[in-house]
C-alpha cells in the first residue's frame, strides 16, 4: 500500500509545506502535514538547518478502503476484480468477482466476514469517524439481505394474522440490523433483540 508521499526543504516549515503542494497540485485540506524537522540558525549563522516536511495526500474513504483490501486479497493469493466501490453516509460498499470466490465466502459466509472484520480495522485505525464497510463477492451480502428483508416481512404478516410473536432463528449482529431496518416504518410491528451471542435472536411482536 503506497500513499504518493513527498520530503521538501525550505527555510520555514510553510515554504516547505508550498513547496510541496506546488509540485502535488493539492490544496492543504488535501493532504497529511508531518513536521521531520524545524529550522535552525546554527550558532553565528554557521551549520543552519532547513525545515523539513513530508507531504501525503489524502485519500478519500473508498479509496483507502479499496487498496488496503487490495493489499490483504494479494496477501491471500485470491484471484479477484473489485467491480464497485460506492461511498455513501458514512458507508463504504466493496464488491468483487473471480474464480476464488467460493474460498472468500466461506462456509456460511465466516471467510468473508472475517476479512471484512480485518479490513474494517486497518481502515478505521486512525480515524476519528469511523466508516463502517460492508464487502460482498458476486452479490453474495445483497441476495442474503434481500432474502432476509422478505422473510421478515412474510413473518410480519404471520404475526399480525396470528397475534403471537415470532422469534427468528439465531442471527449475527449485521443480519439482526436488516431485519431491523426492514420492518421499522411498519406501524403494526415491533422488533426487538433476545439473548446472548452466538444465539441472539430478533423477535417480530405487535405493537401494543
Amino acid at each position: 500500500m503506497e500513499l504518493r508521499t513527498i520530503e521538501r526543504k525550505g527555510k520555514t516549515v510553510d515554504e516547505a509545506i508550498k513547496s510541496a503542494l506546488d509540485e502535488l497540485g493539492c490544496d492543504i485540506e488535501d493532504v497529511k502535514v508531518e513536521i521531520v524537522e524545524e529550522p535552525s540558525k546554527g550558532l553565528l549563522g554557521l551549520g543552519k538547518k532547513p525545515a523539513v516536511v513530508r507531504i501525503s495526500i489524502r485519500q478519500t474513504p473508498e479509496q483507502e478502503t479499496r487498496m488496503v483490501l487490495e493489499d490483504l486479497l494479494n496477501k491471500m493469493k485470491i484471484d479477484y476484480v473489485i467491480n464497485s466501490v460506492e461511498f455513501e453516509a458514512g458507508r463504504v460498499r466493496i464488491n468483487i468477482t473471480g474464480k476464488d470466490m467460493g474460498l472468500l465466502i466461506g462456509r456460511k459466509g465466516e471467510t468473508l466476514n472475517a476479512v471484512q472484520f480485518i479490513l474494517s480495522l486497518i481502515v478505521n485505525r486512525d480515524r476519528a469517524e469511523k466508516i463502517h464497510i460492508t464487502l460482498d463477492v458476486e452479490d453474495y451480502r445483497k441476495k442474503k439481505e434481500e432474502s432476509l428483508e422478505a422473510l421478515a416481512l412474510r413473518l410480519s404478516e404471520k404475526v399480525k394474522k396470528t397475534r403471537k410473536n415470532v422469534v427468528m432463528r439465531p442471527m449475527t449482529s449485521q443480519e439482526r440490523r436488516i431485519v431491523h431496518t426492514a420492518l421499522q416504518t411498519d406501524t403494526q410491528v415491533t422488533t426487538y433483540s433476545l439473548g446472548d451471542e452466538p444465539n441472539r435472536k430478533v423477535v417480530i411482536s405487535l405493537k401494543k
